[in-house]
């Protein structure tokens, strides 16, 4: 203030500059659906649920849980898949997050209405996972391929605009990050079971059956002939675990 009083001018420091493209859409974002009522407090809530996809690990898990209960050994599969996929979406975004170290968005214009595990923002690893996890939990469900990404996508993106934790740009490559991290499992799933999923002479589906045996995912080893050709090992992971 004494240096506004001697010179008549505002101290640089003091002068925010100007806004970015992007900036520009953060502010119009909150200014428009961030400033309804119920908006942020919602965008908070699937911050929650989204950060470290923990709510979809839980998701997965339940849905394992249920399949296994009714005896259904492909999917549970499907289930295991869903969880795989959509944490692995979330450290792949992590990995590229400390690579490209963009920092996230701290313009005073910007009001930021949640806290964050880290000061990295793109992508975002809440798009990224939620992605992943909306196609690949819908396609555990049983459900046409849209219906999930077109419910949970959209808002996710959305809230993190709101709660100015992250750029467009960040939530529309997170978005694209997650959709390829679940085409990727998909793909897997494909490659690795589907072809010779009840062909125990196959070695390529013994040696997937043997490694979920050893990896401990005994009930994501497909049924039938396979099964009885990864029972050796089922067998010794079954004993190492009752004599722990």
């Amino acid at each position: 203030m004494d240096d506004v009083a001697e010179t008549g001018r505002v101290p640089a420091d003091d002068i925010p500059r100007p806004l970015s493209g992007e900036e520009k859409a953060l502010v119009a974002i909150q200014a428009g659906i961030g400033a309804r009522p119920g908006v942020r407090p919602a965008a908070r809530g699937l911050s929650h649920v989204g950060e470290h996809a923990l709510g979809w690990l839980a998701i997965s898990g339940t849905g394992w849980a249920l399949a296994r209960r009714r005896g259904d050994v492909r999917a549970q599969q499907l289930w295991l898949e869903a969880g795989v996929g959509a944490f692995g979406a979330h450290a792949a975004s992590v990995i590229i997050k400390r690579i490209v170290r963009r920092p996230r968005p701290a313009h005073p214009a910007i009001a930021i209405g949640v806290s964050t595990p880290s000061k990295l923002s793109f992508p975002s690893s809440h798009a990224t996972s939620t992605t992943a996890a909306a196609i690949l939990i819908g396609r555990a469900a049983g459900w046409d391929p849209k219906v999930l990404p077109a419910v949970l996508v959209p808002p996710m993106l959305v809230s993190r605009l709101v709660l100015g934790v992250h750029y467009p740009s960040d939530v529309t490559a997170g978005a694209a990050i997650g959709a390829a991290s679940a085409a990727a499992v998909i793909a897997g799933d494909k490659v690795l079971l589907e072809p010779t999923r009840n062909d125990p002479d196959h070695g390529r589906a013994r040696r997937a059956a043997r490694l979920l045996a050893r990896l401990g995912l005994t009930a994501a080893v497909p049924g039938g002939p396979l099964r009885l050709a990864a029972s050796p090992v089922i067998a010794r992971v079954t004993r190492h675990r009752e004599s722990a």
